[in-house]
């Protein structure tokens, strides 16, 4: 099915979580994942559609907008960031510093707004060590990486997200999570996976800064202003620990998680059969 089912590693790390026998080489998934927390319907803006395709959303509040905009075949799954935290709990070792995820653009569409006034912010409200993760985009982009690191923030990439079925980075949630557990806090200019995957790993959040603007955006859910009305307890500099993991629980489906063999048959991949001795 759509190439975005194998964004970020998705498919490889579900294959994993049911036991595939060849995780490294999983089936395709017979429907739409979502790829990414949004608040529309767990499509991105414009995702070619198949009618009468199943659509598998991280959580129920994502699949009760879906259905709202007349999809009817929709299931809640979790997002695969919540199976792999139950496939690698942490040891409770707590981190250091602040990770910031600079909002970011891709193939096509780019942002526009001021790096160094967003740095600037950054430096004043953050008294740890700050590592910029940028996006494989920006990242990219020579002068903004600079910026960045001549800020004196620690700059990594967790990788290249992949495109119509290559150059696929299967660690990126892996790398994600390892880099999210080394920091104390998670912070970015927009409400993104990032936040929510830090709350959900164990970081503070925090949402603040100029949220730049990105070229030819879909408006049809809201925009930045919805984002601001419907979650505002992650945004300012210092938020609730407990209200925002809450939240984030509910966002990533993961009170909601499928057993493997239930998940197996919501993907559409062989069911294992077990051996009785």
């Amino acid at each position: 099915m759509h190439h975005a089912n194998y964004h970020y590693g998705h498919a490889h790390l579900l294959a994993r979580y049911c036991d595939l026998p060849e995780p490294q080489h999983p089936p395709r998934i017979q429907g739409y994942l979502q790829h990414g927390w949004n608040m529309g319907d767990g499509l991105a803006p414009g995702t070619p559609f198949v009618a009468g395709s199943r659509v598998l959303v991280w959580s129920e509040e994502t699949r009760r907008r879906s259905w709202s905009q007349g999809r009817r075949d929709v299931i809640v799954v979790g997002a695969p960031f919540a199976y792999l935290l139950d496939m690698e709990p942490g040891d409770g070792t707590p981190g250091e510093g602040t990770i910031f995820y600079p909002f970011h653009g891709w193939e096509g569409q780019q942002v526009s707004g001021d790096h160094q006034r967003l740095i600037d912010e950054v430096k004043a409200n953050e008294p740890g060590p700050v590592t910029a993760c940028l996006y494989w985009n920006e990242y990219r982009m020579r002068d903004v990486r600079k910026r960045y690191e001549k800020a004196g923030f620690r700059v990594i990439c967790h990788g290249y997200r992949g495109f119509w079925w290559r150059d696929h980075n299967r660690e990126f949630l892996y790398h994600q999570l390892a880099e999210l557990r080394r920091h104390r806090r998670v912070v970015s200019n927009r409400l993104c996976s990032a936040v929510w995957y830090g709350l959900l790993a164990g970081c503070e959040a925090a949402v603040y800064g100029d949220p730049m603007v990105l070229d030819n955006a879909d408006p049809t859910f809201g925009g930045e202003p919805r984002l601001r009305r419907q979650w505002p307890e992650v945004y300012g500099y210092e938020t609730d620990f407990a209200t925002c993991h809450a939240m984030a629980r509910e966002q990533l489906g993961a009170d909601d998680l499928c057993r493997p063999d239930e998940l197996r048959a919501l993907l559409g991949w062989p069911v294992l059969i077990e051996r009785v001795v």
